[in-house]
């Protein structure tokens, strides 16, 4: 018997997941339905050794795993002798492993040395997820994030210093409409600090349980449209250098643009021009499109809706649902279509 935590990055679907913590130390975020309602506790290095044993005598075999992932939300708020602890042991179980990796917040590794993350590396560790979310000190605090940018530069640099792979994790939309801009220029200028090895989108959509449903009845919060979040990062990318990094939208099926994908020093402008090619479709093309890749058709290229016999198909199912729903009806159900491909929370319960 092991214990396995409920989510990992999708990069990580087929690694060996080894549970260190338990849920989310901060647990406060207001986007995020992952953790809410249950507590944040630490396990012991021999509660973890224990579990790798099961899963040797469970799951090891001839082929054996090739990477794992360390779980909960923050790894690293471990101390690092325990974590080192864990590394040698999860390596002398399963030889065959070469990339570990983990969550960790950027708070967390601002506090960390970089003298600590470069034994973590010695000891296995080959790359840290943390989800910056955005560089915008309004947004964070907003979201109830719990990091500073200066924090979010100071984590990231200690990484990228240490040696250690580094995925940033960013949210166009989550900002609102009011935040939009200054969302996507202040992320692109903490990126640019940073220059991490990895720029992750993960477009924003409101979980129904989510706290930020009050701010917008209340009218604090303004939702965007995908074709505002479309011209958001397009905001982003064009604030972004042409440095090493890969700017990854494939690994998301919330993202609209998957294509929006490549190392930035070789692919912006190529973005760019299909950011561009998207926002000039017409306001019915634009629709088609959207609706085409929310309703699990697969992916296609922006031309697929320049084709008349497609959009013949499809204007028709986009009118019969503003006939009965009104003005707004297409983008509330492309929210429903989203919600469904979100994470629930472990229970019923928002802390706020």
């Amino acid at each position: 018997m092991y214990e396995q935590g409920v989510i990992r990055p999708p990069s990580e679907a087929s690694s060996l997941l080894i549970r260190v913590t338990r849920n989310c130390p901060w647990n406060q975020c207001l986007f995020c339905p992952a953790y809410k309602g249950v507590k944040f506790s630490k396990r012991t290095v021999e509660e973890v050794k224990k579990d790798i044993d099961s899963m040797a005598d469970e799951l090891g075999g001839p082929s054996g795993f090739r990477t794992a992932f360390l779980q909960d939300a923050d790894s690293l708020i471990l101390p690092v002798t325990d974590l080192v602890a864990i590394l040698d042991h999860l390596k002398e179980k399963f030889p065959k492993i070469g990339r570990i990796t983990t969550y960790a917040r950027a708070r967390t590794l601002s506090h960390k040395s970089v003298d600590d993350l470069k034994r973590l590396k010695e000891a296995g560790l080959t790359r840290i997820h943390a989800g910056m979310e955005s560089g915008s000190i309004r947004v964070l605090q907003m979201i109830k994030k719990g990091m500073t940018p200066e924090e979010v530069v100071a984590g990231g640099r200690h990484v990228m210093e240490s040696g250690i792979e580094l995925s940033e994790y960013v949210m166009p939309g989550v900002g609102g409409r009011a935040l939009s801009e200054e969302h996507a220029i202040r992320t692109a200028e903490l990126l640019n600090l940073i220059r991490p090895h990895f720029i992750r989108v993960r477009t924003f959509a409101m979980h129904p349980q989510s706290p930020m449903q009050k701010m917008v009845t209340e009218g604090t919060f303004v939702p965007q449209t995908d074709g505002e979040i479309v011209a958001e990062i397009r905001v982003l990318v064009h604030h972004l250098d042409r440095m090493h990094s890969y700017f990854s939208s494939n690994d998301f099926s919330l993202n609209l643009l998957m294509q929006v994908d490549g190392f930035l020093d070789e692919k912006r402008e190529a973005m760019l021009k299909e950011l561009d090619a998207f926002l000039s479709l017409t306001e019915r093309e634009r629709q088609a499109y959207t609706l085409l890749h929310y309703a699990g058709y697969g992916r296609h290229p922006l031309s697929v809706v320049t084709d008349e016999n497609v959009l013949d198909q499809i204007v028709p199912e986009i009118e019969k649902l503003e006939e009965r729903g009104g003005e707004n009806a297409f983008d509330e159900y492309i929210r429903m279509l989203k919600t469904c491909q979100l994470p629930q929370p472990q229970t019923d319960h928002w802390s706020e």
